[in-house]
């Protein structure tokens, strides 16, 4: 290899390896305790799939995000990148602006995306290989979590999954495999008591819901009752893009706002 390219090729295998490093030295992080940490999991509603404009890229103050090399950098859209030519716009970003608002101007907001795209409940035990996205919904997402949390405190969970579970087969048991689920999280990352905010499931004009929808509905708006520390969030009004299952951005944006206004009333003050 001639002299000149094997130097070229030198200095871009120095940039791959410091690039990491530049990005984890230039987000300051807070003290742990100022650091409030929050889960996205569940499926594609979760991880977004609005359209993303330049403003969703800005940097907004105090919101960080966990990205998918595990460095904490600003928190933009799209957050996620469970299926990287779908991802988009989703509500994790005007959830975590809303509560910094509410917080002390000391504390740091940092988002743990670990949503996927099309998965059931059942991929969401230990050991479970989602094919379509070829990963490991919850082991991935422990892994995140726990490295997270070497650096901040969890202070939510946020959840929007169900229209896979929408069946037969799984909507009846949908209710008891979803409280396990809770008490997994929480046991698996010692966080008893760590709020748990569960979506509804988009009801669009034109696309009525199935009797299996309406079970797996119950199953979200049960969980205050049933399960200690959890709140349900309603859909109504919101609209999809145009496919009768994603909302559209503007929808996801106001999602956010209610899952933030739902977190705040589980949340000490």
């Amino acid at each position: 290899m001639p002299a000149p390219l094997r130097a070229l090729r030198l200095a871009l295998v120095a940039l791959t390896l410091i690039t990491p490093f530049l990005r984890a030295q230039s987000t300051a992080l807070p003290a742990k305790e100022n650091f409030h940490l929050f889960l996205l999991v569940g499926q594609s509603n979760m991880a977004g799939r609005g359209v993303v404009t330049p403003a969703d890229q800005v940097p907004l103050p105090r919101v960080l995000m966990l990205d998918q090399s595990g460095t904490w950098v600003p928190a933009v859209d799209p957050l996620h990148f469970d299926k990287p030519a779908a991802v988009g716009v989703g509500l994790g970003r005007t959830f975590a602006a809303d509560i910094a608002a509410a917080s002390a101007p000391d504390v740091v907001i940092g988002l743990i995306p670990c949503a996927v795209g099309g998965s059931p409940l059942s991929a969401w035990q230990p050991g479970f290989y989602y094919q379509p996205t070829q990963s490991h919904p919850w082991d991935d997402a422990i892994r995140r979590a726990k490295l997270a949390l070497t650096a901040g405190t969890l202070k939510g969970i946020l959840w929007h999954q169900g229209e896979s579970d929408s069946n037969r087969e799984q909507a009846p048991v949908y209710a008891t495999k979803l409280s396990a689920l809770i008490a997994r999280l929480r046991a698996e990352l010692a966080a008893p008591t760590v709020p748990f905010i569960a979506g509804q499931l988009g009801r669009f004009e034109g696309s009525p819901w199935s009797e299996f929808k309406i079970q797996v509905d119950q199953a979200h708006r049960d969980l205050p009752g049933k399960v200690p520390h959890t709140a349900f969030v309603r859909s109504d009004g919101l609209k999809d893009k145009g496919d009768k299952t994603h909302f559209d951005s503007d929808s996801y944006r106001e999602f956010g706002k209610r899952y933030a206004e739902a977190y705040l009333t589980l949340a000490p003050r």
